[in-house]
């Protein structure tokens, strides 16, 4: 069944380089791996459209990545640094490419699913993260952006909070008529384990808050944390009794709180720190120190170091303090979080994706340490991708003993000249394994032959290519595996992916399983899963009969395939692993279309009107976007003539672009750098005439935190024939249901697609559209016939004209209030 590569559903293969002798030190290190990472080998201001959808959308599988190993499973693999670097690279990508970035679901996740064993709670409030600041710059411009959006002048007053960054785990404590009665973790950000029970065994959380303004209802969130001293202890008592050691208080909080026996969490001396609230009935302030406040009033512990700020240098003072006593706290914290005061300003500036407007956390600087590169491994990805993995000699870096660092790519190995047997800088910030900064040399201290980047695929054979940018001609910095169908690492990977926790999280069929079943030929496919017990029932090597099985445990594995014969719309569409198509896009397309029929419908219509190969290569061209190369491929047409007459007369192709006014002088330099004559120049347009993206594709990428990136992806998998009759086949075995749609807050406008255009004078337009998306409403960039009102400020433009031109009723701003105020 050919759907198993294209559905990109599951075996992680390695090629080790190990260290030999003779091989030695390195040279002094370089810049640090944080900032490399946030900086990029290639500048952003030199990336291409196309270029900066691919980084962003690597950027994006991999944050994803560290977020489920960190906020799921206790288990990070980078630093706080290295992920920091990360999102930071991401968002000046962002800042300039943002309709490419809106496509990356990731900028909207926060956490991991939540653990299916302890059962889930639905967060009323999603419990978000933090964005960051890393220098006084940055604090500075937090400042300075919360001033811009709610229109405040240099004069008007801004107040902050300041207080630790707790390193622990996030909780959400539920009290009902000042009782406790619920607890969940973070999880996704949308739901959570439920550990109720073990928190309840945490003595510094109490069971009934005091005082007369306990609001009847009130999500209290905090950390949840260990303190230095009994952290020690606790390792010590693990030791003497021959458990394994705890990294850090941090995974020692986690896996205290996540145990099943919650006598084993009673035994853990756990601590809490209230600091902010989810669902709340009344707040008994209208500040954020003054609800804090209230908290410790009504027994909850909160943190002494907290403090109001007036300015940005009150702010600088407090990090500088707490700073200062970082070490002498008694328990981990990697920050500072400022958060605005007042709460009417909090509420105006809502959120962005997956963190509050109104607050950030200032990050400590990063620890380093050095130690020997023992090998590097290479390791195959469900999409083709070679991943270079550091195996590291173990080192204690802030008290955590690490041993693995990725290496992100080749174009990263040769720009530092990372060796085996390098001695190398190692970074890391708060409590997880670092990232590589630099290699370290010595001087009469030999060294080991560069590392050779595999050309082929470790896994098949096949061979293993960095694609090359048609237009930029700059090759991906990822080497992918050209086997595609017949690559097992792909393959497995991909079968991986459909049954993880967040697809169909199946239990008991995790990767080694996957691994066992894919080489024995027991399930090459999604399809496969579903029919195993009834395939097993007929083979004379029944699985039960296997070493490592037995009846009981393959009963409890073909019951919870069953148990998985029907799954939501947002898990199934996720669990076709679809490039771009992460959790919260699959969540955005569940809720647009409800059903899968009516997704899989519309997928299938915007497959039939995709645009062609000519016309995106106009789009990609640097410098120019998709309205510059839809007008200069039309006027090409229009004058195919006279552009043909210049050419008669030796008319270079910019100068006749430029003549003809065919576009603009910036564009008509990548046109002439992208087309080799005026003749094929011509003939190009003429193809991408043709190739226009239809109404169906745009529609589906106007959809709300879509975009034409996941679009043109959700196209080519459906247009694909063996994906059809691969989906066909597991469609014969599950039931997908209707996405459940949450309770939202009523209004006149939910539902509704609103455009804001022009210049708004009673609020900032981004104020606008965060009110427009509290009260239900999608908010989209541009005008179609499926829009419902469009909101003209001073000096509205094209999207006015397009509005009267298609009959979409145009209100203004006193029109759109008197609209939101109707309940």
């Amino acid at each position: 069944m050919a759907f198993r590569a294209d559905m990109r559903i599951a075996t992680q293969v390695t090629v080790s380089v190990p260290i030999s002798a003779g091989m030695t030190l390195n040279k002094d290190f370089e810049d640090a791996m944080a900032k490399k990472t946030a900086d990029g080998p290639t500048n952003v201001d030199e990336l291409s459209p196309e270029a900066a959808a691919r980084e962003l959308r690597r950027l994006g599988s991999e944050i994803a990545h560290h977020d489920l190993l960190y906020h799921q499973q206790d288990a990070p693999e980078v630093s706080d640094a290295a992920y920091d670097a990360l999102r930071r690279r991401f968002d000046q990508l962002a800042k300039r490419f943002p309709d490419l970035a809106a496509d990356i679901d990731t900028t909207k996740n926060v956490g991991a699913a939540p653990l299916e064993a302890f059962g889930k709670v639905r967060h009323r409030v999603a419990m978000l993260s933090l964005g960051n600041a890393f220098n006084d710059d940055d604090v500075a411009e937090f400042a300075d952006r919360i001033r811009r959006f709610l229109g405040l002048s240099a004069t008007d007053p801004q107040a902050f909070t300041a207080e630790p960054k707790i390193d622990g785990l996030s909780i959400s404590l539920r009290y009902e008529k000042g009782l406790f009665v619920e607890a969940a973790t973070r999880g996704d950000g949308q739901e959570g384990e439920n550990v109720t029970q073990n928190v309840a065994t945490i003595s510094e959380i109490p069971k009934r808050l005091r005082g007369d303004d306990v609001p009847d209802v009130i999500d209290i969130r905090g950390e949840i944390y260990l303190a230095h001293d009994d952290f020690e202890a606790l390792n010590a008592a693990q030791t003497a009794k021959g458990a394994k050691t705890f990294a850090n208080p941090r995974n020692a909080a986690a896996g205290s709180l996540r145990q099943l026996d919650s006598s084993i969490t009673a035994s853990r001396p756990l601590k809490f720190f209230a600091y902010t609230w989810g669902e709340a009935e009344a707040l008994p302030s209208d500040t954020q120190m003054g609800v804090v406040t209230a908290f410790g009033r009504w027994g909850l512990p909160v943190n002494p170091l907290m403090k109001r700020c007036e300015t940005v240098m009150d702010m600088i003072a407090v990090y500088d303090d707490i700073a200062a006593q970082r070490a002498t706290l008694g328990y981990d914290i990697d920050g500072v979080v400022y958060k605005v005061d007042r709460l009417d300003y909090q509420d105006r500036l809502g959120f962005v994706s997956r963190s509050p407007r109104w607050a950030v956390a200032h990050k400590f600087p990063a620890e380093q340490a050095e130690t020997i590169l023992q090998s590097i491994e290479i390791q195959v990805g469900r999409t083709g991708a070679l991943t270079p993995v550091a195996k590291l000699q173990p080192v204690t870096v802030g008290g955590v003993v690490v041993s693995n660092a990725t290496l992100h790519n080749e174009d990263e190995i040769a720009r530092k000249d990372i060796r085996v047997g390098d001695h190398v800088i190692v970074q890391r910030a708060g409590d997880v394994i670092p990232q590589i900064v630099s290699v370290v040399t010595r001087s009469g201290v030999s060294r080991g032959a560069p590392f050779e980047f595999p050309t082929v695929c470790p896994a098949c054979g096949s061979h293993a290519v960095r694609e090359v940018n048609d237009v930029s001609g700059k090759p991906d910095v990822v080497r992918r595996c050209t086997g595609g169908l017949i690559c097992p690492a792909q393959a497995k990977e991909r079968l991986k992916h459909f049954v993880s926790r967040n697809a169909f999280d199946i239990e008991g069929l995790g990767d080694k399983q996957i691994d066992l079943f894919y080489d024995a030929g027991r399930i090459m496919a999604p399809a496969d899963i579903f029919t195993l017990a009834e395939r097993n029932s007929r083979m004379a090597d029944k699985l039960e009969d296997q070493k490592g099985f037995g009846a009981t445990s393959v009963a409890k594995l073909f019951a919870a395939i069953d148990d998985r014969r029907v799954i939501g719309l947002d898990r199934f569409i996720y669990a076709l692993g679809i490039r771009h198509v992460g959790e919260t896009t699959a969540r955005d397309l569940a809720k647009a279309y409800g059903t899968f029929d009516a997704f899989a419908d519309a997928a299938n219509r915007a497959a039939e009107a995709r645009p062609g190969a000519a016309y995106k290569r106009f789009v990609a061209l640097p410098g120019i976007g998709r309205k510059t190369a839809e007008t200069a491929i039309a006027k090409t047409v229009a004058k195919a003539e006279a552009l043909t007459n210049l050419a008669a007369v030796g008319a270079s192709l910019n100068e006749a672009v430029l003549q003809l006014k065919i576009a603009p002088a910036r564009g008509a330099s990548a046109l002439a750098e992208a087309f080799e004559d005026i003749g094929t120049f011509v003939e190009s347009a003429r193809q991408a005439e043709a190739q226009f993206p239809g109404e169906a594709f745009l529609e589906f990428a106007m959809l709300d935190g879509i975009g034409e990136v996941v679009t043109e992806e959700v196209a080519e998998f459906f247009a694909e024939a063996h994906n059809q009759t691969a989906l066909n086949a597991l469609l014969t075995h599950v039931r997908v249901k209707p996405f459940e749609q949450l309770e939202t807050k009523a209004s006149a406008v939910s539902g509704k697609t609103v455009v804001f255009t022009g210049s708004l004078q009673t609020m900032s337009r981004p104020e606008a559209k965060a009110q427009a998306e509290r009260l239900g409403a999608k908010v989209a960039g541009s005008v179609s016939k499926k829009t419902d009102y469009v909101v003209a400020g001073a000096d509205a433009g094209s999207k006015l004209v397009k509005a009267r031109d298609l009959g979409v009723e145009v209100l203004t701003e006193d029109d759109w209030a008197q609209l939101i105020a109707v309940r």
